[in-house]
């Protein structure tokens, strides 16, 4: 974890910045506001946020257990603030929400989606599943002719797992 920043489950209040960090990645398909508080009430057990030395959030991994998988977290978005990219911010959430999902909820496995122009993103589960001792197998999700807007890349889905077996969040 890079120094002064601690790892956190995001709470309601938290939802306006993690969608300005969004917002700002000019990467992310950005939801609503809306979204992103209730992702703040009702997904907190699966998500993180990084906050820095005034408790603002400066990073975020938003993810849910999937229903049909219990033992599968859905990564849904990683973003990092501009001001803290560049110090392993995101592998440093990832590994600290899927320690604590692995923990409480006995997650196994990693699923996400990313689009094949998104390079950090690829390198970052790429690096992730390296870390974990993890295969990686990859499949388009979602072809860019079901996304309703002109110029949606497709959705590749990654699957990471086995996870090796973490020791307990601190």
């Amino acid at each position: 974890m890079p120094e002064g920043l601690k790892l956190d489950a995001p709470r309601v209040e938290d939802g306006a910045a993690i969608w300005r960090i969004a917002r700002d990645s000019k990467v992310l398909d950005l939801n609503s506001s809306y979204s992103y508080l209730l992702w703040c009430r009702d997904f907190a057990a699966t998500s993180v946020v990084a906050r820095g030395a005034d408790g603002e959030p400066v990073g975020f991994v938003t993810g849910y257990i999937r229903p049909e998988r219990p033992e599968t977290l859905v990564v849904w978005q990683v973003a990092v603030d501009e001001s803290q990219r560049g110090r392993g911010l995101a592998g440093a959430l990832l590994d600290g929400l899927t320690s604590r999902t692995a923990h409480d909820k006995g997650v196994r496995r990693v699923e996400t989606t990313v689009t094949p122009d998104n390079t950090p993103s690829n390198r970052l589960f790429a690096s992730y599943a390296e870390r974990h001792g993890a295969s990686v197998d990859r499949e388009v999700l979602f072809d860019a002719g079901l996304f309703p807007e002109e110029g949606h890349e497709p959705e590749v889905l990654y699957r990471i797992g086995p996870l090796a077996r973490t020791a307990s969040p601190s």
